[in-house]
């Protein structure tokens, strides 16, 4: 895959992501789920690698922040499940090994980074535990999305 293709592939993914952020979400504890920012995560970590993972979603994040429809909680969830996602498909080349790596990184390290974040920027004194169910069912639900997907893709498409 030439740099080109790589980066019109981000591109799309991260219009997906914004796109898809604005029209698909629901209330998920404190925090308001966006299952398609997950599932543009696990997508991109399966196709592209991790770098290009965590890239798409600091833009998604940041365009959300830019446009009011996100807050900055995107950033840590968001750009900790792309990574481990990334890394875990880089690492067990099996695609549920994706999804798992997205659910554990937003969900666990995106939920520790979260709290100071949330202290800081929000003035909410939060602990983690206050984040982890509503990060845990918004990385699921993408995640899951995004596991159908790729289903749908044979493993010989994808970038070895």
């Amino acid at each position: 895959m030439t740099r080109t293709n790589k980066l019109t592939l981000m591109a799309m993914l991260i219009t997906i992501g914004l796109v898809g952020a604005a029209f698909i979400w629901f209330p998920a504890g404190v925090a308001r789920a966006y299952p398609v920012q997950h599932a543009v995560n696990v997508i991109a970590a399966v196709i592209l690698g991790p770098g290009p993972a965590v890239l798409a979603a600091f833009a998604i994040g940041l365009l959300r922040n830019l446009l009011g429809i996100g807050t900055i909680l995107a950033f840590p969830g968001g750009m900790a499940g792309a990574l481990l996602a990334g890394l875990a498909y880089r690492w067990i080349r099996k695609k549920p090994a994706a999804a798992a790596g997205e659910v554990i990184g937003t969900a666990v390290i995106g939920s520790l980074l979260a709290v100071p974040l949330a202290q800081f920027f929000l003035g909410q004194a939060a602990g983690v535990f206050f984040f982890i169910p509503a990060f845990f069912v918004s990385s699921a639900s993408g995640a899951l999305l995004a596991w159908f997907i790729l289903s749908r893709i044979p493993e010989s498409k994808l970038p070895k």
